[in-house]
C-alpha cells in the first residue's frame, strides 16, 4: 500500500504553529538614573523635604554692625499617588489542550512588566512638565526655562537648544549631565539638519553613526548637541503647550531638557512603595489560574531651576 500525502489526509496536520511567540515591540526605558530615587520614604502617603534659599552677600566695614538676616526655607512634597495592575488568566482546558502555555505565560508577565515600566515613564514626563506654569516663559535668572516653537509649522530648530542652554548656563546649572529628551518626530529634524559629506563621514565617525542609524539607540546617548546628550521617548506629553507668546496645536509635544549630574540636581524625585510584583493562584469554581500584578509608587519634582521645556510639532518635521 503506498503511503502518500494524497492518501493519507488524515494523519496531515492542517496547520503548524511555530514554537517562537512573537512579543511585541517596545522601545528602550529611560534609565533609573534620571531621578533621585528617595530611600528614606519606607512609610506613609506624603514624604516633606526640606529646602535652603540662597545666601545674600553684603558689603561689610570695620566697626559697623553686619545685618543680620534669616534663614529662608521652603518644603517640597513627593506622595505616593499612583496605584496600578494588571490581571490575566489561563483555563485549565486551555492548558490541557494548548501549547506552549508555559511560554505564553512568560510572556504576558513579561508584558504587564513592561506596560507598569511605560506608565512610569510616562508620568514621570508628565510630572516634569506639570513642574512649569503653562503659558508662561517660566524665567529663572531672566531667562526662559519654557519655550514653545515660533517656526514655520512649529517645527523644532536647533536655535532652540543654544536658548535652553544659556538659560541653564544664567541659573548655574552645572554643564555635565544635561539631556534632551526629544519626540522623534525632533529627531527626524535634527537628522535632516545634517549635511554630511563623503569627506566628513571619513573623518567623523559620528556623522557615519548617523547616517547609519540615526541619532539613537533604545535611549542611549549617540549625539551631544550644543552641551545636550539628546535621546527620544514616544512618551512626551502632548497638548497645546505655549510659553506665554507662541500658543500651539493640542497636538504639539513638550521636549524635556533637564541636568542629572547628582542627585541634588535632578529635578525629578521618585519612590517604589511597591515594585511590580506578581501573585497567581487556582481558581477552584472557574477552573482556571489567575494572576495579579501590582505597583504603588509616587513621582514629584524636587527643584524646577534644572528643567527646561521645549515645545514643538509633534506631527511636522523640517
Amino acid at each position: 500500500m503506498a503511503i502518500d500525502s494524497n492518501s493519507n489526509t488524515a494523519f496531515i496536520e492542517a496547520q503548524q504553529y511555530s514554537q517562537f511567540i512573537l512579543d511585541n515591540l517596545h522601545d528602550g526605558m529611560l534609565p533609573d538614573n534620571f531621578y533621585r530615587d528617595v530611600s528614606d520614604f519606607g512609610s506613609g502617603t506624603t514624604l516633606n523635604i526640606k529646602t535652603i534659599g540662597d545666601a545674600q552677600i553684603q558689603e561689610v566695614s570695620e566697626n559697623t554692625p553686619i545685618v543680620y538676616s534669616p534663614i529662608e526655607t521652603g518644603n517640597v512634597q513627593l506622595t505616593i499617588t499612583d496605584f496600578i495592575g494588571d490581571a490575566w488568566y489561563v483555563t485549565e482546558t486551555m492548558r490541557e489542550d494548548g501549547a506552549q502555555i508555559e511560554q505564553l505565560l512568560a510572556s504576558r508577565g513579561k508584558e504587564a512588566t513592561r506596560a507598569i515600566q511605560e506608565n512610569f515613564e510616562t508620568r514621570a514626563l508628565e510630572v516634569l512638565n506639570a513642574a512649569q506654569t503653562n503659558a508662561d516663559p517660566n524665567t529663572i535668572n531672566g531667562f526662559a526655562h519654557r519655550i514653545a516653537s515660533a517656526e514655520t509649522n512649529n517645527i523644532f530648530a536647533i536655535d532652540h537648544l543654544v536658548a535652553m542652554r544659556l538659560a541653564f548656563n544664567k541659573a548655574e546649572i552645572p554643564m555635565g549631565g544635561r539631556i534632551g529628551i526629544v519626540d522623534p518626530i525632533v529627531e527626524a529634524t535634527i537628522n535632516s539638519s545634517f549635511t554630511i559629506t563623503n569627506a566628513s563621514l571619513d573623518s567623523n565617525p559620528t556623522n557615519q553613526m548617523i547616517r547609519e542609524s540615526g541619532m539613537d539607540r533604545d535611549h542611549s546617548f549617540v549625539i551631544n548637541l550644543m552641551g545636550w546628550d539628546i535621546m527620544t521617548s514616544n512618551r512626551l506629553p502632548v497638548g497645546a503647550w505655549d510659553d506665554g507668546t507662541t500658543t500651539l496645536p493640542a497636538t504639539a509635544v513638550a521636549n524635556i531638557f533637564m541636568c542629572i549630574a547628582d542627585d541634588n540636581c535632578k529635578p525629578l524625585m521618585a519612590a517604589w512603595r511597591r515594585k511590580p510584583s506578581v501573585k497567581g493562584e487556582h481558581n477552584k469554581d472557574l477552573d482556571r489560574d489567575e494572576f495579579v500584578q501590582r505597583a504603588r509608587f509616587g513621582l514629584g519634582a524636587q527643584r524646577v531651576d534644572t528643567i527646561g521645556v521645549i515645545a514643538t510639532s509633534g506631527l511636522l518635521y523640517a
